[in-house]
């Protein structure tokens, strides 16, 4: 169970504050694959990176006892002059991979890139669609209580997509999902709840065709 208990976030920009979330208080329940769908600018992107401790409230907590990735395919981390062999090793020896469990890891990155010899080229050199496949396979390499996937799924070509599916399909009763989309069909396929954003409120929706129902009336 994760818990969000009065949560306020706000950006300052050059027309002034702007708030994302005022006092924000919900609980996302356990054993549920959620999906964070809404508008442009809704802030699903944000409430995100709140629960993945990659962004700081203005005041509340996000309250938890699980463990919970970070965004699933975001590449940023990534140290350029490395080479992709070279950035899994690192991030798996901060969470404290060595021997066998590393070669583990490695070998699961490079073969669920699928970028052939060039996990061994420096990550400066690869396009974004390349690091982001890396950079998804590194995600799904660690095991977590929570995986948080940020548009992810748009990632590459017919046959990737179909893998990344399937890769989050194969850890359902071991691991939950919590998605944002803008996708119908990927919520349909992942998702068994929704949380509906918009104008600052988060709205649950238990049955996941009337959530996506609400947000088609949005547009």
């Amino acid at each position: 169970m994760i818990e969000i208990r009065n949560l306020t976030k706000s950006y300052l920009t050059v027309t002034g504050r702007e708030f994302v979330f005022r006092n924000l208080s919900l609980v996302l329940p356990s054993a549920k694959n959620i999906a964070l769908i809404g508008r442009n600018g809704a802030g699903k992107s944000t409430l995100l990176r709140l629960i993945g401790g990659l962004d700081i409230p203005d005041s509340g907590d996000v309250i938890t006892s699980n463990t919970i990735s970070w965004p699933v395919g975001i590449s940023g981390g990534f140290q350029g002059s490395l080479t992709a062999r070279e950035n899994v090793k690192f991030i798996a020896r901060v969470y404290g991979a060595e021997g066998a469990a590393m070669r583990s890891k490695v070998q699961y990155v490079e073969e669920f890139a699928e970028i052939g010899r060039y996990f061994d080229r420096p990550v400066k050199t690869f396009s974004t669609g390349m690091r982001a496949r890396v950079a998804f396979g590194l995600s799904l390499a660690f095991d977590f209580d929570y995986y948080l996937v940020d548009e992810a799924m748009s990632v590459g070509d017919a046959h990737f997509k179909k893998k990344a599916s399937q890769a989050f399909k194969d850890r359902v009763g071991k691991a939950n999902l919590i998605l944002t989309t803008h996708g119908m069909n990927q919520v349909r396929s992942l998702c068994d709840y929704v949380l509906l954003i918009d104008k600052g409120q988060v709205l649950p929706y238990e049955n996941v065709e009337e959530g996506i129902a609400a947000y088609n009336a949005l547009a």
